[in-house]
């Protein structure tokens, strides 16, 4: 879509939902704001891309490149740039619509607001299905396999534009492999490889030898920070500020030492400014090209995979062996394709059509080993990177006798770039588990412990909420929480920052003041918990002398756990169901499986006093 149509479109919704709101004719003007926005394709009945592609798999999307395709597979950049597709494949650029929890709160949110949020989320999570037109929201199972890469290689390697905070809407420059890629560097060792015969590449469609891109742009903006503050400073339309990682990073004390984002992100050694590998680019058939400044595209954080291992991280290898509705049929948990599961199948035992065949278990299984081995390694990446941001400070002990225990812990940011947690804050879960007991083992405190849901004792727990669990009043969490202003006055605090309305089609509403001149939105803010570069916070545990045993001394145990997003926010965003078939349940299995243990560390009270009963 062209900068005018855009620009346009832009108006008209602006134009109907001002009208909608003035005149209260919703009813009438909806499918009108549809239309301008082009999400009629979420209604029911339509059909425009939704179907006509279904299950192309990456073998056959690199095969459609030498037809013309017009937004190349990363599996196509594999051929020459291995290193560089493995550690993206599983990178959160690779998951970004690959995220079942992303795809639900899409869907969840575009039902809340009618339809009205419109491309907003998901034009950072796949800029080409939204360059494609593709519906906004659908199984990612019927979405073209480009799309379904999130932010893939062309989302940064074609783009020519400095787009700014531009909350991820950009277009993708078109065209097959041979068009110009753009990078830092321009082409002087392209052109080298091209001239020089030694590599046997070709330059012209149709004809043999190994493909190859014909030039490589140097763009500017690619080094910059704000390269990066294209998708990672978000904005939403009523004025909120929902993600600020880039306005963070420009007041950061690293921003005036011309630290840049890609110093501590592509690096060698994640979150910190390290410097680089030096490696080649490239590597053609079994000639590489001259070594360079290499960077790092795994780009490790808080996300992990939730989905079935065949699926995601992304594999040709993968696509190739079976379809994504083959894949989740495989039972890879009950050790589907290994000598201990094979050698106990009994002979009238049923399976799948596709892996029927024990010799298709076992080569299934290999390529699943290659997976498993790639996730650990991302994981160990995410909890060095995190370990970096979050480290524990002092403990200091206030108070240890018969009259009671009162101590405080140190938090402190490990980081100078931005605050800690960063980006989407209001969905990040950075707690203390505090549990303090005595000789014998009894516990007689504890603090961020988790409801059998798996949240923490907030406000949100659903146990709190129906009143089956108390409150924890000593909760240290750094996630930040979404304030709602609603419509009819008043405020409430929401997992989603989507303001409830009472109308009977609720959509999101233009201001009626300025936030420019007020210095915030009117109807929604964020209650910001997180901590600024090279800043602290301390939490405060107070035992009364009437809870302790008289068994010291008393050991502590402190532990500083993140997690991806609160199993809240599941329960919030379930209505829309879950994509790949996962149930709730499921999805909030897989994240608490990736909550991780950041620091752990013991602190001994010996409160000497005479054996007693508890309360006396």
């Amino acid at each position: 879509m062209s900068g005018r149509r855009i620009l346009v479109r832009q108006w008209v919704v602006s134009f109907v939902v001002a009208m909608t709101s003035k005149f209260k004719t919703n009813h009438l003007m909806f499918p009108l704001l549809l239309i301008a926005m082009g999400v009629s394709s979420v209604l029911p009945g339509a059909t425009e891309q939704s179907t006509g592609e279904q299950e192309i798999t990456s073998e056959s999307a690199h095969g459609a490149l030498g037809e013309g395709n017009r937004f190349p597979s990363a599996a196509t950049c594999k051929t020459c740039h291995e290193d560089h597709y493995r550690e993206w494949s599983v990178s959160p650029h690779a998951y970004a619509q690959m995220s079942p929890v992303f795809n639900a709160m899409q869907g969840t949110i575009l039902k809340r607001t009618n339809g009205t949020n419109g491309d907003f989320c998901i034009r950072c999570h796949t800029q080409v299905g939204m360059n494609r037109r593709e519906p906004l929201f659908m199984s990612n199972v019927d979405r073209h396999p480009v799309s379904r890469e999130g932010v893939t290689c062309i989302v940064c390697h074609r783009i020519n534009q400095a787009y700014g905070k531009e909350s991820g809407r950009m277009k993708i420059v078109e065209g097959d492999l041979f068009e110009p890629v753009y990078g830092p560097t321009g082409n002087k060792e392209l052109r080298r490889v091209i001239e020089s015969g030694e590599y046997q590449v070709n330059t012209e469609r149709g004809k043999p030898g190994r493909a190859i891109h014909t030039d490589v742009k140097k763009f500017f903006r690619f080094v910059t920070p704000g390269f990066c503050g294209v998708c990672h400073d978000v904005n939403l339309l009523n004025g909120f500020r929902l993600e600020e990682a880039f306005s963070e990073y420009k007041t950061s004390p690293s921003a005036k030492e011309g630290v840049t984002c890609q110093d501590c992100h592509m690096g060698t050694e994640p979150g910190r400014p390290s410097g680089y590998a030096v490696a080649p680019a490239a590597r053609i058939g079994d000639a590489e090209t001259k070594p360079r400044k290499r960077t790092n595209h795994m780009f490790p954080g808080p996300d992990h995979s939730v989905v079935h291992p065949g699926i995601f991280p992304h594999n040709p290898d993968a696509a190739k062996a079976a379809t994504i509705r083959e894949w989740l049929t495989f039972d890879y948990e009950a050790g589907w394709g290994t000598n201990e599961f094979e050698d106990a199948v009994p002979d009238n035992a049923v399976f799948p059509e596709r892996w029927n065949s024990v010799d298709e278990r076992y080569e299934a299984r290999e390529i699943l080993d290659q997976q498993f081995a790639l996730l650990d390694e991302y994981l160990a990446q995410r909890k060095r990177l995190l370990q970096t941001g979050f480290t524990l400070g002092e403990v200091v002990t206030e108070r240890a006798d018969e009259q009671g225990i009162r101590f405080q812990v140190q938090v402190r940011s490990g980081t100078t770039g931005h605050g800690v947690p960063t980006g989407f804050d209001a969905e990040r879960v950075v707690y203390l588990q505090v549990t303090v007991a005595d000789r014998d083992g009894t516990v007689i405190f504890k603090s961020g412990d988790v409801d059998p849901n798996g949240d923490l004792r907030d406000s949100h727990s659903l146990y709190v909420h129906n009143g089956e669990l108390p409150l924890d009043p000593y909760l240290f969490n750094l996630q930040s929480k979404f304030v709602i202003r609603n419509f009819r006055g008043s405020e409430s605090e929401r997992v989603i920052p989507v303001n409830p309305s009472f109308d009977p089609l609720p959509f999101i509403r233009p201001l009626t003041q300025s936030s420019v001149l007020l210095g915030r939105p009117v109807n929604v803010r964020k209650h910001r918990s997180s901590i600024e570069p090279n800043g602290s916070r301390w939490a405060l545990y107070e035992i009364p002398g009437t809870q302790l045993t008289g068994r010291g001394p008393y050991v502590a145990t402190i532990k500083l756990i993140l997690g991806m997003v609160p199993v809240n926010l599941i329960d919030d965003i379930k209505e829309v169901g879950f994509d790949y078939g996962m149930s709730p349940r499921d999805v909030a299995e897989g994240v608490l499986e990736g909550h991780v243990t950041l620091w752990e560390r013991d602190v001994v009270f010996d409160v000497s006093s005479k054996d007693r009963t508890p309360g006396q």
